[in-house]
């Protein structure tokens, strides 16, 4: 298995937006919509590679917080996870830990000591586990809805 920062090409960019059509059909997440180009533009990269088929990707980018907040304050970059992803078949194998934790070595390297995410999946347990359990990350917050019929 590869993991690796990417180069963005057309030929990868029109794969990863095959991917996250398979992801949109899964419904697994609350409004989750196939990339197009425009999503994909100006981020950062990175692959997870077995035989030439790529099996996981997770991109984000550099930001800067634009209010303080209890966790971060105003003007301090982290980085922004929008996307990660492992195809179905390969899940519960480590993949995504090992593709974040390549992550988290990457932006530390550059002086960066925080990363955020927020998620909308239909699997609360999964995803907490994953995140607080598997990669050490800290709860912050959560916007919960109830529909109403």
């Amino acid at each position: 298995m590869n993991y690796y920062e990417a180069a963005w090409s057309d030929e990868l960019e029109q794969t990863l937006i095959r991917l996250s059509g398979d992801w949109e059909a899964e419904n697994s997440t609350w409004g989750y919509r196939q990339n197009g180009p425009e999503d994909l533009s100006g981020r950062r990269l990175f692959l997870a590679e077995e035989n030439g088929e790529i099996l996981a990707y997770l991109f984000g980018l550099r930001e800067e917080a634009n209010h303080a907040s209890s966790v971060i304050e105003n003007g301090k970059p982290f980085f922004e996870v929008e996307e990660l992803y492992v195809v179905p078949a390969r899940r519960s194998q480590g993949i995504g830990r090992f593709l974040f934790r390549l992550v988290e070595e990457t932006v530390k390297s550059e002086g960066l000591d925080m990363i955020m995410l927020s998620t909308a999946t239909k699997n609360a347990r999964a995803i907490l586990h994953f995140y607080l359990e598997e990669l050490d990350m800290t709860f912050w917050n959560a916007r919960l809805f109830k529909r109403l019929s």
